[in-house]
């Protein structure tokens, strides 16, 4: 099954979640077992899954088991998506601003 490659909106939805961004804080640090995730979280293993479904749809986290434990770690193409997301709003609104700011400067030259 082909992964879909997540949109901003997916993304910005799942770090809407305290939990989710405690969690993607935590594995910042580096990989971790579901159980490790869960403990200072004070919830469910069931509930951090839940949790990591949500942040690997949105390509921020990806998983692997091995035997019985289920490591997570960092996928950074969801923060690559977001990132030109971001630059891409930047540069739109800075535009934005050029014009406005060309405009006031035409409005008081006329003025004068």
């Amino acid at each position: 099954m082909s992964k879909q490659i997540a949109t901003a909106d997916q993304i910005l939805h799942a770090l809407g979640d305290a939990t989710r961004r405690a969690i993607v804080t935590r594995l910042s640090a580096g990989p971790l077992s579901v159980s490790q995730l869960a403990t200072p979280l004070a919830i469910t293993v069931t509930a951090v899954a839940q949790h990591l479904q949500v942040l690997d749809q949105s390509e921020l986290v990806t998983t692997e088991k091995v035997g019985r434990v289920r490591t997570c770690r960092i996928e950074t193409s969801g923060f690559t998506t977001l990132e030109k997301w971001i630059g891409d709003c930047r540069s739109l609104w800075e535009r934005r601003l050029d014009r406005l700011g060309d405009l006031l400067s035409e409005s008081e030259e006329g003025q004068k």
